[in-house]
């Protein structure tokens, strides 16, 4: 690959100093390349040239920048290489000084890549048919208390039939590869983000018992707004992969599925992914 899309978190790379040691090394290789910043714009004000042929997204930041490059140009379709700017960085493999040996493997065609799996949400209010909101997570979509509330109630169905009720936080809907995140932080497990699966973790829950549970890809998970104060409206509010959340009352209801959209990822290093969560936890711890 000759043409590549660099995606710049402008608070992680300050005067985008690495940035543009980038933009110049590909061109001085015969490539070619177009900066957008992430952190400051969205979508409509990303300046995209049409007439490129973009084959890569490098992105410059920590995982928070990959996921909104990744939500952004989700129509693109293009396979993302994440430099870590940032602290843990799972999705971002590519370290700083790696980063010249990197570009020279990706112009030479010398990677591997991966399909992460992503999951779509669909928000149904007031008992209607259709849905009045619809979006895509790689990470995970969480459904949190609103305003003041001190709990929420949570009805989970799973396939059709009450799997739990929830007095919690809140509740999180994970991906393999959200696993990593708010899961991880809630008591969630880890698991392999090559794998098919979903996973419900709640939030502080008020119960000895309730713990994260998980399912197939394939199953179809149902989250319902209880109704808990008299005296309050808004109950919760549903986030996709950290984003402005948006609004829920009692017996409104999330239905979360597999998407038939993935998220392309390189891989460019022969360490496996237990390899890599043992040095990043490790190191800081």
């Amino acid at each position: 690959m000759k043409n590549f899309l660099i995606a710049t978190n402008f608070i992680k790379d300050e005067n985008f100093i690495l940035t543009s040691k980038i933009e110049n090394y590909i061109a001085m290789h015969g490539g070619s390349s177009h900066r957008i910043t992430v952190g400051m714009n969205n979508l409509a004000e990303y300046s995209l040239n049409e007439k490129e042929s973009y084959e890569c997204i490098i992105a410059l930041g920590g995982d928070g920048t990959i996921l909104n490059v990744s939500r952004d140009l989700r129509d693109m379709n293009l396979p993302i290489v994440g430099v870590n700017l940032g602290t843990l960085g799972f999705l971002a493999e590519v370290e700083p000084e790696q980063i010249f040996s990197v570009l020279d493997r990706l112009m030479a065609d010398d990677y591997e890549m991966e399909e992460r799996i992503n999951i779509t949400g669909s928000v149904y209010k007031e008992g209607k048919s259709s849905p009045v909101l619809e979006d895509i997570a790689l990470n995970d979509i969480v459904v949190s208390r609103a305003g003041f509330s001190r709990i929420i109630g949570l009805k989970i169905y799973v396939n059709g039939k009450v799997m739990d009720i929830y007095e919690a936080d809140g509740v999180i809907i994970s991906t393999p590869t959200g696993s990593t995140g708010y899961n991880l932080s809630a008591g969630g497990p880890i698991v392999c983000p090559k794998t098919n699966i979903m996973i419900v973790t709640p939030i502080s829950p008020h119960s000895l018992t309730s713990k994260s549970i998980v399912f197939s890809s394939n199953d179809e998970i149902v989250v319902e707004v209880l109704k808990m104060r008299k005296a309050q409206e808004e109950e919760a509010i549903v986030s996709f992969d950290g984003q402005q959340g948006t609004q829920l009352a009692a017996g409104d209801r999330i239905v979360v599925r597999k998407s038939d959209t993935v998220t392309k990822m390189i891989k460019l290093f022969d360490v496996s992914f237990y390899e890599v969560l043992r040095e990043k936890i490790t190191n800081h711890l």
